[in-house]
C-alpha cells in the first residue's frame, strides 16, 4: 500500500520576490502528529540541449552568484513565464541564451528538481535544425556562448566538470540514446 498522504493544516508566507516563494506549513502526518515544514516554490522551469549539427551543441555559461563560480558550461535554462507552455519557455529561453531558434523541440525528460523541500518541476528538451534567432536576455543574465562537441560536454559532465542538473541529466538522456542508436 503507498503511504498515506500529510494534511497541510496551516500556511505562512515567509519570503516571497519575482522568482521565489517560501512558506511555512504545519502538516499533520498519518500517525496524527503534526510538524512545521518548510517550502521554497519555484514553479516550472525549461532547458535546452541545441545540437547545432549531430556533434556539437550550443552551450553557455555565466556567474553563478550562489555557488560563487562563472566557468561550468551549461545548456540554456530558464523559468516558464505565467502562460507559458514549456515549448513556448524553451524557445525563449534559447534564443535569449544562445542566440538560435529549434526548428525543433524534442522532449527529453520531465522531473522534480528536489523531492523534499522545493516545488520547482524541469522540464527538458533537445532542439535541432537551429537557426540564428536573438531575444534580448534577462537584466541579471551576462552570458557567454560557445559552440562545443558533444563527446567534449559528455566528457565534462561524467567528470563532475558540468554540475547543472538538467544539463546532466539532458545530456546523459542524449548520451544513452545515442549509445542504444536511437539518436
Amino acid at each position: 500500500m503507498p503511504p498515506q498522504p500529510w494534511k497541510t493544516i496551516s500556511t505562512r508566507e515567509v519570503y516571497k520576490n519575482n522568482w521565489i516563494r517560501v512558506r511555512e506549513d504545519l502538516a499533520e502526518m498519518p500517525n496524527g502528529r503534526t510538524t512545521i515544514y518548510g517550502v521554497c516554490e519555484f514553479g516550472e522551469c525549461v532547458g535546452v540541449l541545441p545540437f547545432i549539427d549531430n556533434q556539437n551543441v550550443a552551450m553557455v555559461r555565466q556567474y553563478r552568484y550562489v555557488q560563487q563560480e562563472n566557468h561550468r558550461w551549461e545548456m540554456p535554462t530558464g523559468g516558464i513565464y505565467p502562460g507559458e507552455t514549456p515549448e513556448q519557455a524553451a524557445q525563449r529561453e534559447l534564443m535569449e541564451e544562445s542566440g538560435f531558434r529549434a526548428g525543433e523541440l524534442i522532449w527529453v525528460s520531465s522531473y522534480h528538481t528536489s523531492k523534499s523541500v522545493c516545488c520547482e518541476t524541469a522540464h527538458l528538451f533537445v532542439g535541432r535544425g537551429l537557426s540564428a534567432a536573438e531575444a534580448p536576455p534577462d537584466e541579471t543574465e551576462f552570458i557567454e556562448r560557445a559552440i562545443l562537441p558533444f563527446s567534449e560536454v559528455l566528457r565534462m559532465v561524467e567528470l563532475s566538470e558540468i554540475r547543472d542538473s538538467m544539463t546532466v541529466i539532458a545530456v546523459l538522456h542524449v548520451a544513452r540514446l545515442r549509445e542504444l542508436g536511437k539518436w
